[in-house]
């Protein structure tokens, strides 16, 4: 099975915060204990004793709230782009997946619908890709804990039985689930991947994107994985 986990940056209310992001990795069950590892291995540094009591989230690290305002902030910056560059020096089927959106763009429609709809079409559509391939493993998107879980599993349920904007979810084997990030180091790992996105497109700051900018999915040179749309008049991009 392939599992996407996703969790977002920026709050879809706050009328402060221009973009709105939900991003994530695509990862073949057997890659996961891999990566759970290899960022296991960074927060060791941090807590050799109890390094499941470390959690790896891209707004505390670089702000160095809580537990990390006592670490330098070129530590925790490298830690950072250490635990993205697990997902850059990994497997080549482990794929990054991305929304970035201009909230007023696309108002009056919410955006973490919005984004939701493009991944989970996007993810359906790589999982064809793998089927016509040979490839006939099904998908499970995984969330962190939200108390949007309800909207977005009937959303889900929606695009499976009744379609999207761009056609009708194939390739799921469940609704989302969503767990509590402190369990999973990958959800970790999604967070880490949307706050890299939200600083580049909200802050101009693409210290961290370019540590993964290469891995969101593409096929034939064509860039599927990211979807960002940055523009008033609602034009959008995919990068």
């Amino acid at each position: 099975m392939h599992l996407l986990y996703l969790d977002d940056s920026g709050n879809a209310n706050d009328a402060s915060q221009q973009f709105f992001v939900l991003a994530g990795v695509s990862v073949f069950e057997r890659q996961g204990h891999w990566l759970s590892e290899r960022l296991d291995a960074i927060a060791a540094r941090f807590n050799p004793a109890d390094p499941g009591s470390i959690e790896l989230h891209g707004s505390p690290m670089l702000t160095g709230a809580k537990f990390w305002r006592s670490v330098p902030k070129a530590v925790r910056v490298e830690a950072m782009k250490d635990a993205l560059g697990v997902l850059a020096s990994s497997h080549v089927s482990n794929r990054a997946f991305g929304v970035a959106v201009r909230k007023a763009a696309i108002s009056p429609r919410d955006s973490v619908d919005y984004a939701f709809e493009q991944l989970s079409s996007r993810f359906d559509q790589y999982l064809m890709r793998l089927f016509k391939g040979g490839d006939t493993q099904r998908g499970l998107i995984i969330f962190d804990k939200s108390a949007r879980e309800a909207a977005i599993q009937n959303l889900a349920i929606g695009f499976k039985k009744n379609g999207h904007s761009s056609g009708v979810l194939r390739n799921m084997a469940e609704v989302p689930v969503f767990l509590d990030s402190r369990n999973s180091r990958l959800v970790q790992l999604a967070d880490l991947i949307a706050y890299a996105l939200y600083q580049k497109y909200e802050r101009s700051n693409s210290t961290f994107f370019d540590v993964i900018g290469a891995r969101f999915d593409s096929s034939g040179g064509i860039v599927h994985g990211l979807h960002v749309i940055d523009q008033m008049d609602g034009l959008s991009s995919s990068c």
